[in-house]
């Protein structure tokens, strides 16, 4: 069974697989991507919302300062070796809102041995689509002052 570690600037760490990511809301999307290594592919992908896992696990930004939180970046890590960052400010609902998923099923296929997939809808590419997910780091130590 595959399993990531949700680490970083967060109040509970974790280690999920894909049976724990089933616990959120599910949520539902067709991807239609560009791959540069077999063309044009389609997809309907299943799983909870990024920013729902990342909101549990208790992000370490001051609440009682809004922007604060658009300092965190979310660091994805996969089997393979790919890495994807991604700004707080792309998932969070007064910003971004992109509907980022971590996958669970993939055209109706459960993904609970190879682990979650990073589902980003919007993108014409599918270079961010990271398979086989095996950590996500959240980091609020950038701070454009220092």
């Amino acid at each position: 069974m595959a399993e990531l570690a949700l680490s970083g600037d967060v109040a509970r760490p974790a280690r999920l697989t894909v049976a724990d990511l089933l616990a959120w809301p599910q949520h539902q999307t067709q991807v239609s991507f560009e791959c540069a290594t077999s063309g044009a592919r389609h997809h309907r992908f299943a799983g909870p919302l990024l920013h729902d896992v990342l909101t549990d696990a208790g992000p370490a930004f001051d609440p009682a300062r809004r922007k604060d939180r658009l300092r965190f970046l979310v660091l994805l890590s996969g089997a393979d070796g790919h890495h994807v960052l991604l700004s707080w400010a792309e998932l969070d609902l007064d910003f971004g809102r992109v509907p980022v998923l971590l996958a669970v099923s993939i055209d109706e296929t459960p993904l609970d041995r190879a682990g979650p997939q990073l589902v980003l809808p919007q993108d014409r590419c599918g270079a961010r689509h990271i398979s086989g997910i095996t950590g996500i780091r959240v980091d609020g130590g950038y701070r454009p002052d220092a």
